[in-house]
């Protein structure tokens, strides 16, 4: 029986070459991108105390009653590894790592959420996210979204849509909660056990549920917006007034929402075909999060890069095309030429130019298999008379043609 001592844990994966070429592409354009907009990078560190996701999160949200990974250390403190980057970002934020007033900052790395591996969700999954902090302002709300069509641009990923809702300010909830469950009250009974507790625990969420039966209640249900403030209508009227301006098509839709407690006002998703029925690329919205007493308003969003992958690839974008430019080889033909093709290969190294040789005597043939093996374009031979002669044989390994140079003409023909 075959041992699985070293396979990652399940949910969990290793990414190298050829896929990681693709991930490198992914994030080094969200850099330039992200640059463009005035946000700098922070790194967190991937393991926080337990409570500030549970603070801020919200205690009966599935990520903090369900998918947490959570241990205690020796001295019994709890602790989390990360399941999202906002709220780790935030707690930079709020220590002091930035200023407060205008911190615009963006993450890269993995979240871990102890779930059931199915296709496109992972148990350690890789987020592109930023965070846009400052008041509450629909403009801010809408360039944040401008930005993440911009990133996607950028990838070169067509056919992604945006979905927008509002759930309003913290004022809202209390009628927002009662007009919810006025409406969906008459009809609890068709609602299947876990709906039904979610009805009295967190009756949003009973919104964007998958099950049929659920759905089939929240068809008769007004808008969560028609139980909200005019100040809060005004406020999505404005920013997808503002996104219409700036040419980005959105879709109104009355039953998003997002599951974390910290979100107010402005809520989205965007949402490609290319992942399937879990077609979720990304989410963000406007938040308001109480870190130590201190409440920090921002917006921001969270984009999934495996998914972005997923979705790059439904469109025929993959990791060969981002493949690094083929190496030259360098075979050498005795101990003299290979001490003297290891000052070569430096030599190349820092002219830019990828090389590679065998670092010990080896057959002509050995060495020719391995230029084949790494796909080399060119293969630099040296022996014993073309040191005396102080030539250089090039050989192209697509015709199989080959010629002699001297250094300069070398050094001409590999940097163009």
């Amino acid at each position: 029986m075959a041992s699985n001592s070293h396979q990652p844990i399940q949910g969990m994966s290793d990414i190298a070459f050829p896929d990681v070429a693709l991930w490198q592409f992914i994030e080094q354009r969200a850099r330039e991108i992200f640059a463009r907009y005035r946000f700098s990078e922070v790194r967190t560190p991937v393991l926080e105390k337990l409570e500030l996701f549970t603070h801020s999160l919200g205690d009966t949200t599935d990520v903090v009653t369900k998918e947490m990974y959570t241990l205690e250390d020796r001295g019994g403190r709890k602790f989390a590894l990360r399941p999202e980057g906002t709220a780790g970002a935030i707690r930079y934020v709020a220590s002091g790592g930035e200023e407060t007033a205008n911190a615009r900052i963006f993450y890269i790395g993995p979240m871990f959420r102890c779930e059931r591996p199915q296709a496109g969700r992972k148990r350690q999954f890789h987020q592109i996210g930023l965070e846009a902090v400052g008041a509450p302002n629909p403009l801010a709300d809408a360039e944040v979204i401008a930005l993440q069509v911009h990133l996607l641009a950028a990838w070169g990923l067509s056919g992604a849509k945006i979905r927008l809702n509002t759930i309003g300010l913290p004022e809202d909830r209390a009628a927002v909660v009662k007009g919810l469950r006025e409406a969906i009250r008459p009809r609890l009974h068709e609602l299947p056990e876990e709906a039904q507790q979610r009805f009295e625990t967190n009756v949003l969420r009973l919104l964007d549920s998958k099950d049929e039966a659920v759905k089939k209640v929240i068809a008769g249900v007004p808008p969560v917006i028609s139980f909200m403030s005019a100040e809060s209508r005004a406020y999505l009227e404005t920013v997808i007034a503002t996104l219409r301006r700036l040419e980005i098509d959105v879709e109104v839709d009355p039953s998003l929402v997002r599951g974390l407690d910290y979100y107010v006002h402005t809520v989205w998703e965007v949402v490609h075909s290319g992942l399937g029925a879990q077609n979720a690329l990304a989410g963000g919205g406007r938040y308001r999060i109480n870190i130590g007493g201190r409440e920090i308003d921002g917006v921001g969003f969270a984009m999934g890069v495996e998914r972005v992958i997923a979705s790059l690839e439904a469109t025929g974008i993959t990791a060969t095309q981002f493949a690094p430019p083929p190496p030259v080889f360098i075979v050498s033909l005795g101990e003299a030429a290979l001490n003297e093709n290891l000052l070569l290969l430096q030599t190349l190294r820092q002219r830019g130019i990828a090389c590679e040789m065998e670092l010990a005597e080896r057959k002509v043939q050995a060495q020719m298999r391995r230029a084949n093996k790494c796909g080399a374009q060119h293969v630099i031979i040296r022996g014993d008379s073309e040191l005396e002669k102080g030539i250089f044989v090039l050989k192209n390994m697509a015709d199989g043609t080959q010629r002699e140079v001297e250094l300069p003409e070398l050094m001409e023909l590999l940097t163009h």
